[in-house]
C-alpha cells in the first residue's frame, strides 16, 4: 500500500510540474516580445517574410526513401520543391564517410606551416605538413576529391540550379553572379557543395560559374539576421585583427605574421580605423573587449572542435584559449564580419549533424552577420595571400560605394574573388582542389 500511494505521489508531481511548465510557456509567449514561438518551430510563413533578395535559400534533406531540396525564394508564397531523384542517403554518407577518411589520411586538421602542393603528384593535392606521405592505393588518392564533387555536381547541385533557373556565366564581363545558400542536413553537412563540379576535360562545369555560395547552419538564423540589418554605427566600424604564430604545444605558424600585417597596413592606407595585436600583446579578455570595440576581427591562429563538447571549441592563443561558450555570452550588438584564418572553423561532429556546432555557427550565434571559415587545413603557404586579396576586394568595393565606414556586406562575393585569385596561382587548379576547397562563406 505504500508503494502504491508513493508511485500515485510522484505521478501528481509530474502532472504538477508538467502543468506548470505549459503555465511557463504560454506566459513568455504571450507577454515577451520577439518570442511568440518560443520553444516551437518558427511559421514557414514567418520564414518567408526575411529572406535574401539576391538568391534562394536551399534545404537538402536526405532520408532511407528520398532526397529532396526545398527552396526558398523571396517572393514566393510557400517553399519550392525540387525532388533529386538520383540521389540517396546512402550516398551521402559515403560521401561523407570518404572525404573524413580522405582527410584523416593526410591528417588535414590543423593550419600547417609548410604546404609543398606544387611537388605533389595527386590530382587532388592539399595542404600537407611536411614528411607526411601516407600510403594508400594512387588511383584511389588521385581521383577521390574530384569524383565526390562530380558525383555531388551530377545528382545534387546542377539538379537544383537547374530546376532554380540559374545560368552559366560565360565572361567576367557579365552581370554579377546571383548569391546562393546552402543548408545541408545530416551527412550532407560535411560535404563541399560550395566546389561541386566536374573539373578537368571537356565537360568541365562547376558552381563557382553560376553562384557564389553561403552556408546558413539554419534558416531562422539567416532570417533573423536579415530582419536586424541595421547600420553599423560609426563609432565602431573597423578591423580588429590578431596573429597567434607561436602558440604553446602547437606547431608554428610564421604565415600569419606576414598575413596580419599586410592586412592592417592595406586597411590603414585606405582610411579605415584597424588594430593589431600580436601573440602575447593580446590576451583573451583584451581580446573580448576589442571584439566590442571592433565590428570586424580577424583571428589568424590555430583553432579545435571539441567534439564531446562543442560550446568548448576554441581559438588558440598564447596567452590561453577563447572558446566558443565565452563568445557566444557576449552582447556584440554591432558584430558584422568575422574573418577565421585558422582551421576546423566549420567542421561539423557527425552526432551533432544536425546542430551544426561550429566555431562558426557560434560566431553567427553571437552576433556576426558573416563568418569567413575553414572546412579543414588551409596552407600557411597560400593563407596569407587569400586574405589579401580578400580584404582588396572589399576595400575597392568601398571605394566605389560612398567610402564611409568598413563592412563586410560584400565579403561572399570577396571571398569567392580571393578564391578564383588561388586558383590561377596554382599550377593546375584540379591538381590542388583541397588547397582552396576549405575556404567557406556563412551568413549574409
Amino acid at each position: 500500500m505504500s508503494e502504491k500511494i508513493s508511485k500515485e505521489d510522484e505521478a501528481r508531481v509530474h502532472l504538477e510540474l508538467a502543468n506548470e511548465w505549459e503555465e511557463l510557456l504560454s506566459t513568455v509567449r504571450s507577454t515577451v516580445p520577439g518570442l511568440e514561438n518560443f520553444l516551437q518551430p518558427s511559421p514557414c510563413s514567418i520564414l518567408l517574410q526575411h529572406l535574401p533578395e539576391s538568391g534562394p535559400i536551399v534545404i537538402i534533406n536526405v532520408h532511407k526513401d528520398r532526397c529532396d531540396a526545398i527552396a526558398l525564394l523571396a517572393g514566393l508564397d510557400e517553399p519550392f520543391h525540387i525532388p533529386l531523384h538520383s540521389f540517396s542517403r546512402k550516398k551521402a554518407v559515403t560521401y561523407s564517410n570518404a572525404l573524413t577518411a580522405h582527410l584523416q589520411l593526410k591528417e588535414l586538421r590543423m593550419r600547417a606551416a609548410h604546404a609543398d602542393t606544387d611537388k605533389e603528384e595527386d590530382e587532388d593535392n592539399g595542404p600537407t605538413e611536411r614528411n607526411i606521405r601516407p600510403s594508400v592505393n594512387k588511383k584511389l588518392r588521385d581521383n577521390i576529391v574530384r569524383n565526390i564533387l562530380e558525383s555531388l555536381w551530377k545528382e545534387v547541385v546542377k539538379p537544383i540550379l537547374d530546376a532554380l533557373g540559374f545560368s552559366r556565366l560565360q565572361s567576367s564581363s557579365e552581370t554579377t553572379l546571383p548569391r546562393i545558400w546552402w543548408c545541408p542536413t545530416g551527412p550532407m553537412s560535411f560535404l563541399p557543395l560550395h566546389a561541386a563540379g566536374i573539373y578537368g576535360g571537356e565537360n568541365s562545369d562547376t558552381i563557382l560559374n553560376y553562384a557564389v555560395s553561403s552556408y546558413t547552419p539554419s534558416v531562422t538564423l539567416l532570417a533573423d539576421r536579415i530582419k536586424n540589418n541595421h547600420p553599423i554605427h560609426q563609432d565602431v566600424s573597423g578591423l580588429f585583427l590578431t596573429s597567434q604564430p607561436n602558440a604553446p604545444g602547437l606547431s608554428p605558424i610564421p604565415g600569419v605574421t606576414k598575413e596580419v600585417t599586410s592586412i592592417h597596413n592595406q586597411t590603414v592606407e585606405h582610411g579605415v580605423r584597424a588594430l593589431n595585436r600580436e601573440g602575447s600583446d593580446v590576451t583573451v579578455d583584451t581580446t573580448l573587449q576589442h571584439m566590442e570595440e571592433f565590428s570586424c576581427i580577424h583571428l589568424a591562429c590555430h583553432a579545435s572542435q571539441d567534439q564531446n563538447e562543442p560550446l568548448q571549441s576554441r581559438f588558440r592563443f598564447h596567452n590561453g584559449s577563447l572558446d566558443l561558450s565565452t563568445i557566444i555570452r557576449k552582447n556584440l550588438k554591432n558584430a558584422d564580419l568575422a574573418f577565421l584564418s585558422a582551421c576546423e572553423t566549420s567542421t561539423g561532429e557527425e552526432k551533432l549533424s544536425e546542430e551544426v556546432v561550429h566555431l562558426a555557427a557560434g560566431m553567427l550565434a553571437a552576433g556576426y552577420r558573416r563568418v569567413v571559415a575553414t572546412m579543414w587545413a588551409i596552407a600557411d603557404e597560400h593563407a596569407p595571400k587569400v586574405a589579401s586579396d580578400f580584404y582588396d576586394y572589399l576595400l575597392a568595393q568601398r571605394v566605389e560605394g560612398d567610402g564611409s565606414g568598413f563592412d563586410g556586406s560584400d565579403s561572399a562575393y570577396a571571398l569567392h574573388h580571393a578564391i578564383q585569385q588561388l586558383r590561377q596561382r596554382l599550377p593546375d587548379s584540379k591538381k590542388s582542389l583541397l588547397t582552396w576547397i576549405p575556404y567557406v562563406h556563412y551568413g549574409l
